[in-house]
């Protein structure tokens, strides 16, 4: 198992040794666990992400002849290069990863900011494909270093929009606002409570540790080919279910109101996304009630009901999910579901934290015996959101 994080001197570091200069300064990101509200944000709904100590850093540096640089450690100091005249929407086939930053920039000159060229450098221990946004750490760590490094003042919701402007019209992928908006607002023993078709924000209390609890995420390494239309899919039956029963959002349709929704529906396919959608939301709600009244230990049976309605009636689960589950609550987990967009990623389990060896070992074991590659296992603290660091 692996938790901490490390200094940001490396990120530093590798600027210098990359540009033979200082960097301006060295802003970091968290990546996200969402604890449960899985596909509902862009339905509207409610989501209960928290930030975890899993940073990706950016050391950065401005300079003024229209050139963006983007190097990463993780690719073996890849370095991409274009100029801010070259940016433009859908115009990332070629930028890769650092589409991501790019991105952010070209969110950033649409919005009408003034911002030129800069250096970057990243240094990141959020696994990619491991559905704990890593994407979102990047864009939010380089946003930050943009805005400070131009002497632009954004509140941290309006990067949040930034950066998700960014994905979905730069990088081109449809995400919603939640990974962005936790990655920039979370605070450290709290997870936020995020109504997203009202912008509402409420910032929980969430510190598993001092209820002997602790939380197992484990990042499965499993990424499965179809991910990226499996999400656009989802999210395409959804906003049809929505059209069809006459509402904006599938969050509009209440419990009391769902049956009669699902008589309406004329697809099968429709029914099961659509009752995912509604029964995330009602669980969502339970699970907020029982953290403000103090009852950490019982939202264990909303996040198993919750992966229940995942694979079966959103059908974003695979094997890998499903075994590492079911081998937590075989060994002792109060609770566990996938979390992230699905097709393989990470999940979670809720476990005493001194069944935290024996939960991992379980999980592991039955890896091995299914042939699947070993997982990554980590007990991660619940951080805070983007800041600049040196």
């Amino acid at each position: 198992m692996s938790i901490g994080v490390k200094p940001t001197v490396t990120a530093a570091e590798a600027f210098r040794e990359s540009f033979g200069r200082d960097p301006d300064g060295v802003w970091s990101a968290p990546g996200r666990v969402n604890l449960i509200g899985e596909h509902t944000d862009y339905n509207g709904g409610y989501v209960l992400p928290f930030a975890i100590d899993r940073r990706t850093w950016v050391a950065a540096a401005r300079r003024n002849d229209g050139v963006i640089t983007a190097r990463s450690l993780q690719k073996r100091n890849e370095t991409s290069e274009i100029t801010i005249a070259e940016l433009q929407a859908d115009a990332t086939p070629g930028n890769g990863w650092a589409a991501y930053v790019f991105g952010v920039v070209w969110a950033l000159r649409e919005a009408g900011h003034d911002v030129s060229g800069a250096d970057f450098v990243l240094d990141g221990q959020v696994p990619t494909g491991s559905g704990l946004s890593s994407s979102a750490a990047m864009e939010c760590a380089a946003g930050l270093a943009t805005l400070d490094l131009y002497g632009i003042k954004l509140p941290r919701d309006e990067l949040a929009r930034i950066a998700q402007r960014a994905e979905n019209e730069y990088v081109g992928v449809p995400c919603g606002l939640m990974d962005q908006m936790a990655v920039s607002v979370c605070r450290a023993e709290h997870a936020l409570f995020f109504d997203v078709r009202d912008d509402a924000r409420e910032h929980e209390p969430f510190a598993p540790a001092a209820d002997g609890l602790a939380v197992l995420v484990i990042n499965t390494r499993a990424q499965h080919a179809h991910s990226e239309g499996g999400y656009a899919d989802r999210r395409r039956a959804c906003e049809t279910a929505a059209k069809q029963l006459g509402v904006s959002f599938l969050r509009d349709i209440t419990p009391d109101q769902l049956d009669d929704a699902l008589r309406e529906l004329d697809d099968d396919i429709l029914r099961k996304r659509t009752r995912h959608v509604v029964t995330e939301n009602e669980r969502v709600l339970s699970t907020v009630d029982l953290l403000r009244s103090g009852r950490l230990r019982d939202i264990g049976p909303l996040l198993t009901a919750s992966h229940a309605s995942l694979r079966d009636d959103f059908e974003v689960s695979c094997a890998e999910l499903d075994v590492t589950v079911d081998a937590a609550l075989g060994s002792g987990a109060l609770g566990a579901r996938m979390t992230g967009g699905g097709f393989g990623g990470s999940a979670i389990a809720l476990v005493h934290a001194d069944d935290v060896a024996s939960v991992a070992r379980a999980v592991e074991d039955e890896f091995g015996r299914r042939g699947f590659k070993s997982p990554e296992i980590m007990t991660p603290a619940v951080a805070a959101g983007v800041d600049r660091d040196v």
